[in-house]
């Protein structure tokens, strides 16, 4: 009875799919989806007690080993229309309908957006569609070149590929941060462009693209690399009484070479170690842990726990032999001395900060070896509920008005504690929806601490390299570098109208009012205020309160510093203990020509990655 279930679940997705290519007869899949059936891919994944996570995961798998071949052949990464996209989907679903050992309920679950996973949109990583375009917008990608080519099955040369691919996919999305589909874009490019062996080659499947094969495959693929037995026994033979003194003589050198070198090298390595721990005050309390603690509890950084991208870290889903959930953030960056100012200042910074609305330190590792460089580890707690950012801007997840308000009001309240809780106050400098993590209640907490700075007593701003990210600096910290206590406000401004409108801080496609602090003036100013808020909301509240909140985000987000309120200030008027003050007029739009032609650094934040992070509230 079940096998006819499984069948008949197979039939109707089948149909189905059968049905709404009707209309499109003539249109021909030009991907050859016989590798489904031939290549040794883990079936037991999507087999009857498979996860379905698991099964999802490996299933994208199996389609990008098509789409890695279509670049391949055809230079263009995914399909050009919604007719071929649909006409592959087919093809594959029914390739997979033939292999008896799958769960076909299972697999037409996973598939169901699929269609979305073979087209190409133009917004997609920076509207990347063909290998020219890349070459174009990616540049020279040399590490990557050289990393991701030859047999992949080797351990080292698989790790080398990996930390190549989320060096060039941060590149990318740097450049396109509101798109997912970057890490997508960069291993597709690596297994059909620049492995000479293939998408089809059982180490580009397993390493590259994350395809598990079959039990019994893991050690195929070598004989590329191994020479003539017979040449080679007949050469020791033939030599070996003659040589093997000589042999003995060569290989105690060597030895004694490796040795001395890999004593200096540790000599070179336990330094870093040293130096970064030295640079941590010794009475911050921070716990250290050690590399192989973390590569436990995330099985080796494995792909399966890789959770997140962020501006300048990987994050990792771990869980400690205690049971606790965990998120280890690996700082990437090629400017060692940069990054290790900033693991550093944010180790410092939040291990002497404890309040619920504050993302904490659970511990931090640094570790150094040959093979994989200089490594940075922060520790936190997990949250599953990710970032504001990915409710806001996700339709799927659904923000009611009671959870954006508590969201503005715990943010404040962090805000508050890090300006006046603290002595001498501390400026994040890059607050933002991305930087704001929900726990398991849906309170917010303010993370990422990396580029905060402390104030110094009796100086009424600082002065100090421009960082942050685009669209949530202030005017006069982007152009002269001054910092103060406003200029978080102005960027907690923005997080209140991206809460209330549920739009992006910038809109390219709205090239008259681009900065969602012009968009919302306009409306505000033509008294159209219901037209400001999210539509999921509009009919939720009530109308002054939301108006309330608005006004205050406006008022925060003021070009001027003299018009906007203190924390403090803007946490009162949202709670209505004090009136907010008729809005002045906004002297410059933040559009203005002025404004996009400074020249600074940004650190954009991807929008995944960062975004499971979590901490236990405290205080």
């Amino acid at each position: 009875m079940s096998n006819y279930w499984l069948f008949f679940s197979s039939l109707l997705f089948i149909s189905f799919f059968s049905l709404t290519n009707s209309s499109n007869n003539n249109v021909s899949c030009p991907i050859d989806f016989t590798y489904v059936n031939t290549f040794p891919w883990d079936t037991q994944e999507c087999g009857e007690n498979a996860e379905s996570k698991s099964c999802c995961q490996t299933l994208r798998s199996l389609l990008g080993m098509g789409l890695a071949t279509y670049l391949k052949a055809s230079s263009n990464f995914y399909l050009p229309t919604p007719e071929l996209a649909s006409s592959c989907l087919y093809a594959f679903h029914t390739k997979l309908a033939t292999i008896s050992r799958t769960n076909a309920s299972l697999v037409s679950s996973c598939l169901n957006d699929s269609n979305e996973l073979l087209l190409n949109h133009p917004s997609d990583c920076a509207g990347i569609r063909t290998i020219d375009e890349w070459n174009v917008k990616a540049g020279l990608t040399p590490e990557l070149n050289t990393s991701c080519q030859g047999d992949m099955m080797r351990l080292t040369q698989c790790n080398s590929c990996f930390d190549a691919g989320m060096k060039m996919n941060a590149q990318l999305v740097s450049l396109a941060p509101n798109s997912t589909k970057c890490f997508y874009f960069t291993i597709f490019y690596a297994a059909g462009i620049v492995n000479q062996l293939g998408p089809t080659d059982f180490g580009s499947a397993n390493c590259i693209l994350g395809l598990p094969l079959a039990p019994g495959h893991y050690d195929l693929g070598q004989s590329s690399g191994q020479l003539n037995k017979n040449i080679v026994y007949r050469f020791v033979f033939g030599f070996l009484g003659g040589i093997v003194g000589v042999l003995m003589v060569i290989g105690l050198i060597y030895l004694l070479r490796v040795w001395d070198k890999r004593r200096k090298e540790s000599a070179v390595h336990d330094k870093f170690v040293t130096s970064v721990r030295g640079q941590v005050s010794p009475n911050v309390g921070t716990i250290w842990y050690h590399v192989t603690e973390l590569e436990r509890a995330t099985d080796g950084f494995s792909r399966k726990n890789f959770i997140g991208q962020g501006g300048y870290g990987v994050v990792y889903k771990g869980t400690f032999a205690s049971g606790s959930t965990i998120a280890v953030k690996q700082i990437t960056d090629d400017l060692d001395s940069m990054r290790d100012e900033e693991f550093c200042n944010e180790v410092d910074i939040i291990s002497k900060i404890r309040h619920r609305n504050l993302l904490p330190l659970k511990g931090c590792c640094v570790a150094s070896d040959n093979l994989k460089g200089k490594r940075r580890y922060l520790v936190y707690d997990y949250m599953p509920n990710g970032s504001l950012s990915d409710h806001l801007f996700d339709h799927q997840r659904k923000l009611t008005w009671p959870q954006r308000k508590n969201i503005i009001i715990d943010v404040a309240k962090g805000l508050a504690y890090l300006h006046y809780g603290v002595k001498p106050a501390v400026y994040h400098r890059d607050i933002k929806t991305t930087n704001i993590l929900l726990d398991s209640e849906m309170r917010a907490r303010v993370a990422d601490f990396g580029l905060a700075k402390q104030s110094v007593e009796g100086q009424s701003h600082l002065t100090t390299r421009v960082a942050g990210t685009y669209g949530y600096l202030p005017p006069e910290y982007a152009l002269y570098g001054q910092l103060t206590e406003k200029s978080d406000v102005y960027s907690f401004g923005i997080v209140i109208l991206e809460t209330m409108t549920g739009r992006k801080v910038l809109d390219t496609s709205n090239t008259s009012t681009p900065l969602i602090t012009d968009l919302v003036w306009n409306l505000f100013k033509s008294q159209n205020v219901e037209a400001i808020f999210d539509e999921f909301i509009r009919n939720e509240g009530p109308k002054g309160i939301m108006d309330r909140y608005v006004r205050v985000g406006l008022l925060c987000a003021h070009v001027m510093v003299a018009f906007r309120p203190t924390i403090a200030q803007a946490l009162k008027m949202l709670e209505g203990d004090i009136d907010i003050p008729k809005l002045p007029e906004r002297p410059l739009p933040l559009a203005h020509e002025s404004f996009r032609l400074t020249s600074c650094s940004w650190r954009s934040g991807s929008t995944s990655e960062r975004s499971t992070m979590a901490a236990s509230s405290s205080n």
